[in-house]
């Protein structure tokens, strides 16, 4: 498949290119190879895109919102169609595997501009009596200018879980993905403009950290949302709060999934194995601390041995294949880095640890490790690669207590066959996602996001009417004005 775009940028409905941007290559992760090459936004190409965005936001802001939900479900539609060669530019992009991208990424795209496609018309405001005959009324409107900045793990899933809110609100965005996986968000640039999305709503610029700073300190931006780590999360919301700028942010996390003795445990190490392997361990709401009561400990880990063992590592563009390579070289060092220091500090490997025997990408393979305590490194620290922890636990109690004593709160779950005890449980853990007899499932109908320092705001469902539109509201006096002077 071609990887090359036609340009770098996507600038106010065409392609834009500007070489005196550093130049950087986009690597495929399974042959190491540069399959494009693409220029970094230069402050021109930055001050054109921004540009764009404002002169279209106001008319766009001003159609009907079926127009604009019209103009997303069309999105959706294409994309639907050309799923096959999306999700193999996917792959060519991340190094995820054919079996993921071709479920996982573009069509949870086309889900999210379905949805708010069809949520933009449904948008209204209030109208508050208040006695005497007046009353007051409320708007809702568009915040204006957004930056979008995504993150490499899900290039094209996350270009559109902002894109969409944003656009169906009547805002326009500027959006920078990854450097190391930009190549996605340009075509879904193309597909917004081919459906009938006017020019200058949705811009592309690429580029690293200093790209996306310029970004969000730019007056003419509204609102930033962000998917990052907690360090980048920290210096973005720093810069916003400079212009006092809306943001949203979804960072990392070390998220904890409680399994209970009268747990289906086949269903219980699926989810567990979903929720670390899955995309090679690169998704931010990972439950990556498995504490499983002590008495099912045992009969836990052989059967979950026994699966992550048979997990197939190989040719992402093979459909067989279920699990790829990490993102690049320096992930796969790191998530190695980690599994060195799990086993110094006397954790348990119960498989995994090394690259499955394979030299021809960034492979780390599914690696478990039991006996882990809380203060090792590995539990308490995100890694970001197919590294799960295993961790015994007595009681109820404690297993909460445990799962919440991090500075991360993005996502939780429990297995059990107790329904009160799973809403009791997930009442008491400090996330902003809970999943009960489930782990990693995220419909565009509910609400995602975390607590604590994994992000402030929700993205996805009717909540993300909040973080992308203001409320103005409107006083009216039906009598004369009572003055005292």
């Amino acid at each position: 498949m071609q990887a090359q775009p036609q340009a770098s940028h996507y600038i106010d409905g065409a392609f834009v290119e500007d070489t005196d941007g550093a130049a950087f290559d986009v690597i495929y992760p399974y042959t190491g190879a540069a399959v494009a090459r693409l220029h970094a936004a230069t402050p021109a190409v930055l001050d054109r895109a921004l540009a764009a965005a404002e002169r279209a936001q106001a008319d766009w802001a001003a159609r009907p919102p079926v127009e604009r939900g019209r103009v997303l479900r069309r999105a959706a539609e294409i994309i639907r169609e050309r799923n096959r060669p999306l999700s193999e530019l996917e792959t060519l992009d991340t190094g995820k595997p054919l079996q993921e991208t071709l479920v996982a990424d573009a069509a949870s795209g086309a889900d999210a501009l379905e949805y708010f496609g069809g949520y933009a018309p449904t948008v209204t405001g209030q109208t508050i009596a208040l006695g005497g005959g007046d009353f007051a009324y409320t708007l809702r409107e568009a915040l204006g200018v957004c930056a979008g900045i995504g993150a490499w793990n899900y290039p094209t899933q996350i270009a559109c879980w902002k894109a969409a809110p944003a656009l169906a609100f009547g805002n326009a965005m500027v959006f920078k993905p990854s450097e190391l996986t930009p190549l996605s968000a340009l075509k879904l640039a193309e597909i917004l403009t081919e459906a009938g999305l006017p020019p200058g709503l949705f811009n592309v610029v690429q580029g690293a950290g200093a790209v996306g700073a310029a970004l969000v300190t730019d007056p003419r931006v509204a609102k930033v949302s962000l998917t990052g780590s907690v360090e980048t999360g920290r210096k973005v919301y720093a810069a916003a709060a400079e212009g006092i700028r809306h943001v949203t942010m979804e960072l990392g996390g070390k998220s904890p999934l409680l399994v209970f003795d009268d747990a289906s445990l086949d269903d219980a190490v699926g989810a567990a194995m979903l929720g670390n392997f899955y995309s090679a361990g690169q998704i931010c709401s990972n439950g990556t601390r498995v504490f499983v009561q002590k008495s099912a400990i045992g009969a836990f880990l052989d059967r979950l041995e026994a699966r992550s063992r048979a997990i197939v590592l190989g040719d992402p563009m093979e459909e067989a294949t279920q699990m790829g390579p990490l993102v690049s070289a320096a992930q796969r060092d790191k998530v190695m880095g980690y599994i060195k220091a799990g086993v110094e500090e006397g954790a348990r490997l119960v498989c995994g640890g090394g690259n499955g025997g394979r030299n021809d990408g960034f492979f780390v393979e599914p690696t478990v490790f039991a006996d882990v305590t809380d203060d090792m490194v590995i539990a308490r620290e995100e890694i970001f690669g197919p590294v799960m922890c295993v961790l015994g636990f007595d009681t109820e109690d404690e297993a909460v207590a445990r799962a919440n004593a991090t500075g991360f709160g993005l996502a939780g779950g429990v297995f059990t066959a107790d329904l009160s005890r799973g809403h009791r449980v997930v009442s008491r853990l400090q996330a902003g996602t809970c999943w009960i007899n489930g782990y990693n499932l995220t419909p565009v109908e509910m609400p995602f996001g975390g607590v604590k320092l994994s992000g402030v705001g929700r993205e996805n469902g009717h909540a993300a009417l909040e973080y992308y539109t203001q409320i103005k509201t409107v006083h009216v006096s039906m009598g004369g004005v009572d003055a005292p002077y």
